[in-house]
């Protein structure tokens, strides 16, 4: 078992041992996260005590995340077990959670999760005023790929002139911060009139520990939603307000491409099931934890043909184009920026597949095909293409729903029906 503790505080000396299991969470150069932000939340504004919390246990994790490899491959990755001590504000609140918590987290990235709570009092710092004058009916989390980015448009339809939202981009890769920029801009472009508000957040762990020592690096953050959902419930619980999370409910519920992609491979960012427990046991502590997914029952090329609706085919064309939902690392080791999408992996053939469908021109500039030998050869090797054919060709039953853990108040019929119209968008792409 790997375990850590987030450490508020740190002395001038540091023994190896508590170095190599410690975050330290500190506002000078010494921190192990990227700075900018306290420990207290304090530059967002008085963010309430528990969802500070929230937040410090979603770093911890999701630096935890980060520092333990996985052994094996492909979808033959291995169980960790991982172990957190984090501070909060009310430690017998937490502990009396600590399980369910742990459970909620296991779901999402397919590990072994344990964790404990110590009591920490309270820094006082500086609060940052609150420069939003009018209270926001919503917070949108925009993350940079089509999914938020429709999310953001929908939602700015639905204001009125003197109403406003917030956008909440949170990144780790730099490459991120200027796609999410854009869609920012874009939003306000395309459907003028109501304010908005975008909160960027630079948030994420180091590459060295706080003696020097670099720390172990793990590509496959399954919990890095975790710490973007924390970050939005920060905001939204400043004015009490829901969080969006857009995500096509398709890839959502997130039927495997085969028996082998079950577990850790399958994502489960906005799984029904995970986004209902994580606010379930959040209320249940006391913190605020309002959460929807406004297209949780539409497909990604439904969702397309209403940006379409909104703004037309031509600026739909652009405007989707220019966002990012490629997951593929390692394009830089072959000499390609890393903003390029592949074109191969399973975001970027459903995003594929949504063009088709909704017959809107896709202008993205995928990796693949490439007449590099080289990168071609990486590309078959990180392809989904041929699972994805046979996934079509195979279909999905109700039966082979009942394996998905969906919540009890999210009937069979309607996610087999979803599944189907899912599917049929896949097969647009290969006619």
């Amino acid at each position: 078992m790997s375990r850590f503790t987030l450490r508020l505080s740190a002395t001038d000396v540091i023994p190896a041992d508590e170095a190599a299991s410690s975050f330290y969470w500190l506002p000078d150069q010494r921190s192990t996260f990227t700075r900018g932000f306290s420990p207290s939340l304090a530059t967002l504004g008085p963010v309430p005590p528990l969802n500070v919390d929230v937040v410090r246990v979603a770093l911890t994790a999701f630096a935890a995340d980060r520092t333990v490899p996985r052994k094996g491959h492909g979808a033959n990755w291995n169980r960790r077990q991982l172990e957190l001590e984090v501070p909060v504000s009310d430690a017998a609140a937490w502990n009396g959670v600590a399980d369910e918590l742990a459970g909620v987290l296991g779901f999402l990235s397919g590990d072994r999760w344990s964790l404990s709570f110590t009591q920490r009092p309270e820094p006082v710092e500086t609060l940052a005023p609150d420069e939003i004058s009018v209270t926001p009916q919503r917070v949108v989390l925009l993350s940079g790929g089509a999914d938020s980015a429709i999310g953001g448009l929908y939602s700015r339809s639905l204001l009125a002139t003197d109403q406003q939202h917030v956008l909440l981009s949170h990144y780790n890769n730099t490459m991120l911060a200027p796609i999410q920029r854009h869609i920012a801009t874009e939003l306000e472009r395309l459907i003028p009139g109501p304010s908005q508000e975008h909160m960027v957040v630079h948030l994420g762990r180091r590459s060295e520990r706080i003696d020097g020592t670099s720390y172990p690096s793990e590509s496959t953050t399954r919990s890095r939603s975790l710490l973007f959902l924390a970050l939005g419930l920060a905001v939204a619980s400043l004015h009490q307000v829901p969080l969006w999370i857009p995500e096509n409910g398709f890839a959502s519920i997130n039927p495997p491409l085969g028996p082998e992609r079950l577990g850790s491979l399958s994502t489960r960012t906005t799984h029904p099931k995970f986004l209902q427990d994580l606010a379930a046991v959040l209320t249940k502590v006391g913190a605020y934890a309002v959460i929807e997914n406004p297209f949780a029952h539409v497909t990604k090329g439904e969702m397309y043909r209403r940006v379409v609706d909104l703004v037309g085919a031509e600026e739909a064309s652009s405007f989707l184009s220019a966002t990012h939902s490629c997951a593929l690392t390692g394009q830089r080791a072959h000499g390609i920026s890393s903003d390029r999408p592949c074109g191969v992996c399973f975001g970027c053939v459903l995003r594929r597949a949504s063009f088709a469908a909704s017959e809107v021109p896709d202008l993205s500039d995928y990796i693949a095909p490439s007449s590099d030998p080289a990168v071609q050869k990486w590309l078959e090797s990180k392809s989904v293409e041929q699972p994805v054919c046979n996934f079509i060709h195979r279909g999905v039953r109700a039966r082979d729903l009942t394996t998905l853990s969906l919540p009890d108040d999210y009937p069979l019929r309607d996610a087999l029906d979803l599944c189907q119209r899912g599917i049929q968008e896949l097969r647009s792409l290969y006619q």
